[in-house]
């Protein structure tokens, strides 16, 4: 029999504390980091790498380094890099098909979210022996891929420990995402070393790329006191150490600040998922092929101002976590978008769609694919069409 006192106290629990999952990889951080890949590769039983990257990672010097560890350690590796900003579903498939001629064991990927993200796919799609396009949506990832090691080199997309990866349909020209627990890597090496090569343009996008996580994984649906605890340092760390590296992009203390800030950011929104900005972004980086980063960056504040009244209390604390001031308990969204300016202005970037070559016809297509996107199922205020339209005309 369950006393008037139990019952209580589980009314309680329920109320404040939703029940939430929370998922990560294996995460080793900290400068020279990637210098351990070999060692974790041999953890993992594998012989023969498929190394995912990009020409831009390559350039940089950080894949000819990662390679030279996994041969010296008498591994076989195999090279991909074949992979577009936004990585498209025919370079999924071309990479499986060169996975498996190859007889690969284990993926290691370097970059970005680019190749984290095609790596991803890879090995999802190797181990189902299908079409990366039927594993759009959540949990329809039936068979895990093999093993994978994430070495990220922006601070920004976090996909070294998220469960998502975003893919471009280059036919319906939309991204999609997956979104499953097996997408989650097996060991995510982060090293904030590997960001000193990033320009400033890239510094400010994959930074507000972080920043739009934090933001959205707070005022999710979905968030949880975990979550929330990783969004707000977050959010702290990048208001203060973002444009440092803006400014000082060799600077190795303010890299590790921002690195550690994409980190938290990115164990927060892989476990509450998202919102309207990044289904906002996904369907402009579809549609345009846009730098993700930058489009969050553009659509950010419009989305705040457009969810404001739902959660003003979390609004509100993010202001404060940005500006390291209390908020009044009755403020407006001005405060926080004024926070947001500021943090822009710092990174350089202009406001506008229309700089990014969005044109006023283009929004209805946008905002109907932007509103089939699941990050909007954890937006805290509902949106019809009209609504993503409105916004969209506003951003322009």
């Amino acid at each position: 029999m369950i006393t008037g006192d139990t019952k209580a106290i589980s009314n309680i629990a329920h109320v404040n504390f939703p029940i939430r999952k929370f998922v990560a990889p294996e995460i080793i951080l900290g400068d020279g980091s990637r210098s351990l890949i070999s060692q974790y590769v041999l953890s993992l039983a594998g012989k023969n790498i498929f190394l995912v990257t990009d020409l831009g990672v390559i350039k940089a010097g950080w894949t000819g380094e990662v390679a030279d560890n996994l041969t010296s350690a008498g591994l076989d590796v195999v090279t991909y890099d074949k992979v577009s900003e936004n990585p498209r579903s025919e370079e999924v498939m071309r990479g499986v098909e060169l996975y498996r001629e190859s007889d690969c064991d284990l993926l290691v990927a370097v970059g970005g979210g680019s190749p984290m993200d095609c790596g991803k796919a890879i090995g999802a799609v190797a181990s189902n022996r299908c079409n990366v396009l039927e594993l759009e949506g959540v949990d329809e990832v039936v068979i895990p891929g093999p093993p994978l090691i994430c070495i990220p080199t922006t601070a920004g997309s976090s996909a070294d420990v998220s469960q998502f990866a975003i893919i471009t349909d280059e036919r319906k020209k939309r991204r999609f995402a997956i979104i499953s627990k097996t997408m989650v890597p097996d060991v995510a090496l982060i090293d904030p070393e590997t960001t000193i090569t990033m320009s400033p343009e890239l510094t400010a996008a994959t930074g507000m790329d972080t920043l739009c996580h934090a933001f959205e994984s707070y005022v999710s649906n979905a968030s949880s006191v975990i979550t929330d605890m990783y969004a707000l340092e977050a959010t702290k760390l990048l208001a203060e150490y973002l444009p440092k590296a803006y400014a000082d992009p060799g600077n190795i203390i303010f890299r590790d600040k921002v690195m550690l800030g994409s980190m938290y950011a990115g164990l927060a929104f892989s476990n509450a998922s998202l919102g309207l900005v990044h289904a906002m972004a996904h369907s402009l980086g579809g549609y345009l092929d846009s730098p993700h980063g930058e489009c969050n960056a553009q659509l950010l504040e419009h989305v705040v101002a457009f969810n404001y009244s739902q959660v003003p209390d979390k609004y509100r604390t993010l202001e404060a976590a940005m500006s390291g001031k209390k908020p009044s308990k009755n403020s407006e969204p001005d405060g926080l978008i004024h926070e947001l300016h500021s943090i822009t202005d710092q990174l350089g970037i202009k406001p506008g769609l229309s700089s990014m070559g969005v044109k006023e016809d283009d929004i209805k297509y946008l905002s109907e694919n932007a509103y089939q996107d699941p990050c909007l199922a954890t937006n805290p205020r509902p949106a019809t069409i009209e609504d993503i339209e409105r916004l969209y005309h506003g951003a322009l």
